[in-house]
């Protein structure tokens, strides 16, 4: 069995049915001046059940390509939206 990536992050933006894009934040260290600075990266999440709302907080578990950009699927809520 392989490993299956999981990342969290927060939902930006309903695209669609059954589709919701999430933005992940990552802290890395800067070569040079070794500050942390803050890094993003947007993943397309497949909802199967489409329950996201913008502002959720969710966890995200890799799957088979489900399309061009989506491989990615909803695995828990973390926190909804306020």
């Amino acid at each position: 069995m392989t490993h299956k990536r999981e990342i969290q992050g927060t939902v930006i933006k309903k695209a669609g049915e059954k589709t919701a894009t999430i933005v992940v934040e990552r802290r890395v260290m800067h070569p040079r001046y070794h500050k942390t600075v803050k890094r993003f990266k947007k993943y397309m999440i497949h909802d199967e059940n489409n329950t996201l709302n913008v502002g959720d907080e969710i966890i995200a578990i890799e799957c088979r390509p489900i399309s061009k950009s989506k491989s990615f699927r909803l695995k828990t809520v973390v926190t909804g939206a306020e």
